[in-house]
């Protein structure tokens, strides 16, 4: 799976294409993993391991001088994680049939391709300063992980070329099951994560759908935000595509109307992480 780009924040940074940002995330993929695989390592390793990986301290590029390797990813495999990527070849070709069509290139499209081949995994993003802060967020994920309450997890290594962000993305099977996806966010900020999340299924990455892209889509389609002044404290899950709309008692509702509006895949979501 490929690295996410961080969201632009910075008014003077100069925007780079979709492109670019996809061949960065081939790069990262392509170099060696830090990887604590649960299902074959003992759980006593984990904590000497967790230690001697913090992502803050874990160079993307390696030091040559001292015989350090590039790293792509650092990575938590949990115990019940089952890889499954879905046909992604015959996705791709798919995806240049419908560019060579006269078809437009939009979210519900591009589902389709999705569901066609199989490839429905997606996961949450958090984008944080290196530094203590971001290595505990991954410490609180990788726990998760090992405890197979997530099937897998990973973090970018410090890149200085990167502005001193890092992403930290959890992975579930279905970006299509609203309920599945809103499950992993609460697990989550179970762990006590309360930065912003946003969500962007696999289908994306794999067909270099990133910001800046030609076709104008938005490259992720949930943000989660923690409600602090709520009692209890929980996340406001948020849909951008449709954009403007929350997700209240179950149902997505139109901020601006107030109104309940059906939702463009059908699921419910029931007890868990909503938002009053």
């Amino acid at each position: 799976i490929m690295e996410e780009e961080a969201p632009a924040d910075g008014e003077g940074e100069t925007p780079l294409s979709a492109e670019t940002y996809a061949a960065e995330a081939m790069a990262a993929d392509m170099d060696p993993w830090i990887v604590f695989d649960s299902r074959n390592t003992p759980r006593s390793e984990f904590d000497g391991w967790l230690e001697s990986n913090r992502p803050s301290q874990v160079y993307r590029f390696g030091d040559e001088d001292n015989g350090v390797s590039s790293v792509g990813w650092i990575a938590v495999v949990g115990p019940n994680h089952c890889p499954s990527t879905g046909d992604v070849t015959g996705l791709q070709e798919s995806w240049d049939k419908l560019l060579a069509s006269s078809r437009p290139v939009t979210f519900q499209t591009v589902k389709e391709l999705a569901l066609n081949h199989g490839v429905l995994s997606g996961k949450w993003l958090m984008h944080l300063a290196s530094g203590f802060k971001l290595d505990h967020a991954w410490e609180c994920v990788a726990r998760a992980a090992l405890e197979g309450k997530i099937s897998l997890v990973k973090v970018s290594p410090y890149n200085p070329k990167a502005e001193g962000k890092q992403v930290i993305c959890a992975y579930n099977q279905n970006f299509t099951d609203e309920g599945e996806v809103v499950r992993l966010d609460s697990f989550i900020r179970a762990t006590g994560v309360k930065c912003p999340l946003s969500y962007k299924p696999d289908v994306y990455t794999y067909l270099g759908i990133y910001r800046n892209n030609r076709w104008k889509l938005c490259p992720t389609i949930y943000e989660s935000k923690f409600d602090l002044e709520c009692v209890p404290r929980r996340s406001l899950v948020g849909c951008l595509f449709p954009p403007g709309l929350i997700l209240r008692r179950g149902l997505w509702v139109n901020l601006k109307t107030g109104l309940i509006q059906s939702m463009f895949w059908q699921g419910i979501v029931s007890g868990i992480c909503l938002v009053t």
